[in-house]
């Protein structure tokens, strides 16, 4: 279908398309480490841009469905970690959603750390000015920031699986 549009150069018996495929995939793993990528999104371009590319016949329906559910579940852990774990630590939903905007915003001026101190700093002090206590917002903070820092690390081991999913259905 595509090879009469696009000239597909032949490299260790895959072609171009199927090399992009894998590098978005392979993508997606460095982009779940790094803030502001859309680690999932990009596995889940080079399995669709793969499936495409053979006529909609590999991977099968099982291993497309099955790999499409992990990136889902990817995205929702990205998503959801921070604030599930501001959650857990004590923290209230408006706390939750300050130290997502200053976070964000803080990724510009000081990259991921700036992330990381700038969310603990907000949950510790507007947990401090609604408590009154710095024992129970250190803990929020302390719990808000620890689990941020799981959520990379479970969103890089679920992408990572992702692509060894990924992998084995174009090699097998």
């Amino acid at each position: 279908m595509i090879d009469s549009f696009v000239p597909l150069v032949p490299v260790l018996g895959m072609d171009l398309l199927t090399w992009a495929a894998i590098g978005l995939a392979l993508l997606g793993v460095v982009g779940s480490a790094v803030p502001l990528v859309p680690g999932a999104l990009l596995s889940l371009s080079g399995l669709y841009l793969y499936w495409w590319h053979t006529g909609y016949s590999d991977p099968g329906l099982i291993v497309l469905v099955a790999l499409t559910l992990l990136g889902l579940l990817i995205i929702a852990v990205d998503w959801l970690a921070g604030a599930i774990s501001a959650k857990a630590g004590g923290a209230s939903t408006g706390t939750a959603a300050l130290a997502g905007v200053v976070g964000f915003l803080l990724f510009f001026v000081a990259g991921p750390v700036g992330i990381l101190l700038g969310v603990a700093g907000v949950v510790f002090l507007a947990e401090f000015s609604r408590t009154g206590n710095p024992t129970t917002s250190g803990r929020t903070a302390v719990y808000t920031t620890v689990g941020m820092l799981a959520s990379t690390v479970a969103q890089v081991l679920l992408t990572v699986l992702f692509f060894i999913g990924f992998l084995l259905a174009i090699l097998i």
